[in-house]
């Protein structure tokens, strides 16, 4: 074969290796913020068997080469754009979302989000202009775009936040059966 070939095919494996434990890097640190103790160590040891190989590659023969220096640095930044990216398609997860509606809409807004099965928890706070009442709302990660929309839809001005929840137990979620 070539050797213009083989360098090629080489730069590819050295990119790709590197895509991949980049992108089961983020996934780890996912798994441990939500306490998937053990599954975060199954990716671990994958992530670093591939690591070690891929950095020995590179490494063969000294540093000599700036191809497989650029295709390992361009696989690691690849790497973090693709793990986000999976990261949110699997939105795993919950969120806390905190909404501050001026008062007049508050009721009506905690019905439209009750209506589409979000639980929500009115509270009381304190605002620099009184009284306010805050929608607190625990939901799916993959939730969250839809519920935004319906805040957008409903007020685009409204003030929300929107938090992670490392765990929760109970409540009320879009999907879930209600009891009696």
């Amino acid at each position: 074969m070539e050797t213009w070939l083989v360098l090629l095919l080489s730069y590819l494996m050295i990119f790709a290796a590197r895509v991949t434990d980049m992108s089961l890097d983020v996934m780890r640190v996912l798994l441990l913020t939500r306490g998937k103790k053990g599954w975060a160590s199954i990716v671990g040891f994958v992530e670093v068997t591939i690591f070690i190989i891929v950095l020995n590659e590179v490494l063969q023969g000294g540093l000599n080469d700036p191809g497989k220096v650029i295709a390992y640095a361009a696989g690691f930044g690849m790497g973090n754009y693709v793990g986000s990216l999976i990261e949110e398609k699997l939105a795993v997860g919950f969120l806390a979302l905190q909404i501050f509606p001026h008062y007049e809409v508050c009721e009506s807004l905690k019905n439209l989000l009750r209506k589409e099965r979000f639980g929500v928890t009115e509270l009381t706070g304190q605002g620099r202009s009184g009284p306010r009442s805050i929608l607190y709302v625990l939901l799916k990660r993959k939730d969250l775009n839809r519920a935004l929309r319906l805040l957008d839809e409903y007020d685009p001005d409204v003030f929300y936040h929107v938090s992670d929840a490392r765990s929760i137990h109970g409540g009320i979620f879009p999907g879930k059966r209600i009891g009696k």
